[in-house]
């Protein structure tokens, strides 16, 4: 059986090209990579190299040896972190979201929650949300789209409804619901990582100028010192943050009608930890704010 240092070597020989490079990358020794090299060819009992003066490079045999290499670089890359967080996984539930509100919601639920939770500080890809959950990195992953797959399902959680925050003494704020056509044209101060929801404002408001900030603070100090209006939603009723803004504000909060400012929310998981995720579902659900 090929070692595994060895393989990481040809590997890396394949992305470097050089054996001082390959060196380097894997903070070893030139000498100890070409003994490796002339291993894995005995290993092999095929020629991977062709060598010439000052020069090494890969056979049409060996660039497909270091393309394999590659490959199980990574399986066994994989396995080892797959192990190590379902190991985690067991001493605590590790829960993200692609969105933030419900991130809110967790963290002020999280010391009176049915089990140890984990809860991420940064927003996840939905992209990657299989992947995640497939390598034990998370026990469940919340998002507005629902998995279903052979290993991946899925369970309604609650619904995002978004509001806007407007100036008491705008003509819109005597209206007890609004729609997002009647937004147009207006300026909105916006926390830049708000997942899906930016997509959404952006397309269904026309001619709308939103002024993104990444930082919580900046974003309270323009809205205290600003008539900007402002999103927000039903969950960011639990957020202490939220309470003290609309406490510094004589804003009016009002409910957006639009069906695409009702964002449903599920949480996903792998079917075989249903009975470890079921409670913390449960306990979510329970807590949601109509």
């Amino acid at each position: 059986m090929i070692e595994t240092y060895l393989l990481e070597e040809l590997a890396v020989f394949l992305q470097t090209g050089t054996l001082a490079k390959t060196a380097e990358q894997l903070n070893v020794t030139q000498p100890t990579v070409t003994r490796g090299m002339q291993k894995l060819e005995d290993d092999f009992g095929v020629r991977l190299f062709d060598r010439q003066p000052n020069r090494i490079t890969l056979t049409e045999t060996g660039r497909l040896a270091a393309k394999e290499a590659v490959n199980l670089v990574q399986a066994n890359q994989q396995m080892i972190d797959k192990v190590r967080n379902f190991d985690q996984s067991q001493r605590s539930l590790q829960i993200g979201s692609v969105i933030p509100g419900p991130l809110i919601l967790l963290k002020n639920l999280v010391n009176s929650a049915p089990q140890n939770l984990q809860i991420t500080s940064e927003l996840l890809s939905a992209a990657k949300t299989e992947r995640l959950l497939s390598t034990n990195a998370y026990a469940g992953i919340i998002s507005n789209q629902a998995l279903a797959t052979t290993t991946v399902t899925s369970h309604y959680l609650g619904t995002e409804k978004l509001a806007v925050n407007l100036d008491k003494f705008m003509f819109q704020a005597n209206q007890s619901t609004i729609s997002f056509s009647e937004l147009k044209d207006l300026s909105f101060v916006v926390l830049s990582d708000i997942g899906p929801w930016r997509e959404i404002i952006q397309k269904e408001i026309p001619d709308a100028k939103f002024l993104y900030q990444a930082q919580r603070e900046a974003f309270a100090e323009i809205t205290k010192y600003s008539d900007f209006p402002y999103f927000s939603t039903n969950l960011s009723a639990v957020d202490p943050s939220f309470t003290k803004l609309k406490n510094d504000d004589n804003r009016v909060l009002i409910p957006i009608t639009d069906s695409s400012a009702q964002m449903k929310i599920y949480f996903n998981y792998l079917k075989e930890q249903k009975k470890r995720v079921t409670p913390v579902i449960t306990y979510i659900q329970h807590n949601w704010p109509a």
